[in-house]
Formats: structure tokens, sequence, C-alpha cells
């Protein structure tokens, strides 16, 4: 494990803010599920564990805490470009909301502007803020899009995800190889030859 000056050196140090209220509630609850579950908190290799928990529930729906809209409000230009602008291959990191169980893919993306573009990071940060919460992919897709849409209010918003859902492979059915694909399309996206160009710069290889 890297100490602090290496981090530092190497131009990465990880920065977490966490509620502290928030973090002990919610490691004395996670103390308790562990109890419940015929363990005992007070062992040695369980004594963090409901500390690394919570900070970690706390991390992986930081997005309950980000504004999308403001994300890309905050890098709106004006540009006359009218051709599609595509992102592509964005991580996608969520938990399940029926079984607090990770799902992870990949979003693809695309916008037409109208006048107005945001920074491209922008698009990554908005998938990010909508997987950091409690989610169904269907949802997920349909926040993305919408909130492309009415702060860039472009010709039209395309996106696509596809994901594994480890509540597939770890219980329930158990698909190990399940992949699951939602996409929402709104304006010129609703054409079906531009629709037709838009998978073929995502790339024809979608499962």
């Amino acid at each position: 494990m890297m100490d602090e000056m290496h981090r530092k050196r190497l131009g990465y140090e990880a920065v977490e803010q966490f509620d502290m209220e928030k973090l002990a509630k919610l490691q004395e609850h996670y103390a308790a599920i562990l109890e419940i579950l015929g363990e005992d908190p007070q062992r040695e290799g369980l004594q963090k564990t409901p500390l690394r928990v919570a900070r970690s529930m706390q991390f992986l729906t930081q997005g309950y805490e980000q504004d999308p809209m403001e994300i890309l409000l905050s890098a709106k230009f004006k540009e006359d470009y009218r051709q599609m602008v595509i992102v592509k291959d964005i991580e996608v990191y969520s938990l399940c909301e029926h079984h607090l169980i990770p799902f992870v893919g990949k979003a693809h993306v695309g916008y037409i502007p109208n006048g107005y573009i945001t920074g491209l990071s922008k698009i990554a940060r908005v998938v990010e803020a909508y997987s950091r919460r409690l989610q169904v992919q269907e949802r997920l897709t349909t926040q993305i899009k919408n909130a492309i849409n009415e702060a860039l209010h472009p010709l039209g918003v395309a996106v696509v995800i596809e994901a594994r859902h480890l509540c597939m492979s770890m219980r329930g059915v158990q698909k190990q190889g399940a992949v699951t694909t939602t996409s929402d399309f709104i304006g010129a996206f609703e054409r079906e030859s531009t629709r037709e160009e838009f998978f073929q710069l995502i790339g024809s290889n979608l499962h």
C-alpha cells in the first residue's frame, strides 16, 4: 500500500469526504447487521468492518449530493456545431436498488447540439452522478437523457447502457454471462437513420 508521501509524489491522493453523522449511524447499523448474521463484530477481522462499509456506502451513493444539471451548465458554451457529439464507453458502477448488489457496465451518450455544447468530461460526470445512487438501469438511462436534454436543449439525445447485474449472477437465476442493454432517445435520434448512425459510431459489437 502506498504511503502518503509516495501518493503525493505520483500526483495521486485519494480524497474522500464523509458526513460524520451519517457515518456514525451507518457504522452502528452495520455492526448490528453483523450480529444478526451470526458474527462477532468485535473479533479481530471484523472490528473495522462496520466503519469500512459505512465509508464505502457513502462513497457509492455520493451521487445524491451532486446536481447533474449544475454539472452540465457549469461548462455550457455557444457553438455553431450541429453534428453528433458522442462520448462512449463511459464506465458505470451502480447499486441495484432491489438488492443493494452492484451492476457494472458502460454507457454510450450522444447528442446533436442546437447552439450550445458542454464540456466532454461533464457528460461522463453526469453518468457518474446518477450512477452513484441506488438505481435501476432503466431509470438511469432516462435520467441521463433528460438531464442533457433539459440543460442544452439539443436537437436530440441518445443514451445506451450495457451492464452486468451481479444480482443475476450471484443470486437468483445465477446466469453468469447475461448482459442487460437499455436505450432511450429523443428528438433527432427518434429517426431510424440517425439512430443507425449513432449505433455505427459507438461500435457494432453491442452485447
